[in-house]
């Protein structure tokens, strides 16, 4: 009789979302702590050098060697990492003007607009309820953003861009997941984000489109310049939580299903909340708490449909999301 048994796939992929979220929400205030003093694009490639250190000194020999990343799906991988570029860069931006509850609460409507793209692009079908639950979800950022008051900032905009560049990347991760390793998803991603900030780099980084009073817009224009070695600790943390969480969160979606892991990416909303009172002092106001629980509940149900319905689907009828 064994005393241990193996872990299943669903405890592996539930413990590695928690790492992961525990890794991008680090990363998440660690930008926005830096982002008055750099350019984002400056950051993003630091970071992704240092995940690239990271990720072939510790996560590619824990996985097999180099050969892990040889892939016949380049395509593929370059595509899910213009995504992830496009989600972090977007996201990143709003963080720099906007409290950081709030910008990660508007990011966590993803997995509504995975409902939505479900319907659009893999033409599975979507019940009234789960219909009625995208709607509550939407209603919840629409509370946080307030369009049309006094409160409403365009920064907003810019998670929730995000939330689709996500969306699009866990519908590519589980596609290519059967075939593809964490690592080697995790290694072209670093890859786009070099190529991309090294791009920006040579064309905006000279500042001569800085000077702006905005926040996002300064984060994404200002010149590039010699980090402090006050902050060394601070960008080294990035990369590695970076290489981490992207390997971790790879590898959730690759072995478990969805609707298993997902619901653990939700604890990044507390975590953000307790980042934003204790590091910047944001305590979010009623009404973003308001709208926080409309996407937390609207999400959640989703995901509990979801699997209530994938236990009951038999092979002979048709796949129906509700």
């Amino acid at each position: 009789m064994k005393l241990f048994a193996k872990p299943s796939t669903a405890i592996l992929g539930s413990l590695s979302a928690i790492v992961a979220v525990f890794c991008f929400s680090t990363n998440d205030v660690a930008i926005k702590f830096i982002s008055k003093d750099y350019a984002l694009h400056l950051v993003v490639l630091i970071r992704s050098l240092v995940g690239l250190i990271v990720l072939f000194l510790f996560i590619v020999p824990l996985s097999g060697g180099v050969k892990v990343l040889y892939t016949n799906r380049l395509g593929l991988h370059l595509l899910r990492g213009f995504c992830v570029v496009f989600a972090n860069i977007t996201f990143f931006l709003g963080l720099a003007a906007l409290p950081l509850a709030e910008g990660v609460a508007i990011f966590f409507i993803s997995p509504l607009l995975i409902t939505i793209f479900s319907v659009v692009f893999l033409k599975e079908m979507v019940g009234p309820r789960r219909w009625a639950a995208v709607t509550i979800g939407l209603i919840g950022v629409l509370v946080i953003l307030r369009p049309g008051s006094a409160t409403f900032q365009t920064a907003s905009l810019l998670p929730l861009s995000a939330a689709f560049g996500y969306a699009t990347l866990h519908m590519l991760t589980r596609y290519i997941g059967k075939t593809e390793s964490a690592a080697s998803m995790s290694f072209y991603i670093q890859l786009t984000f070099l190529a991309v900030c090294l791009i920006l780099g040579l064309t905006i980084g000279d500042g001569k489109f800085s000077g702006w009073n905005d926040p996002s817009l300064e984060f994404l224009f200002r010149a590039w310049s010699w980090p402090s070695s006050d902050h060394y600790s601070i960008l080294i943390l990035i990369g590695t939580t970076s290489a981490f969480g992207g390997f971790f969160i790879s590898q959730a979606y690759r072995i478990s299903e969805a609707a298993v892991v997902a619901p653990f990416e939700y604890i990044a909303l507390p975590i953000a909340i307790f980042w934003g009172v204790i590091v910047f002092g944001e305590f979010p106001d009623k009404t973003t708490f308001i709208g926080i629980a409309l996407i937390l509940g609207s999400g959640l149900y989703i995901i509990w449909r979801e699997t209530i319905l994938k236990d009951a689907e038999t092979p002979k009828t048709p796949r129906y999301r509700r």
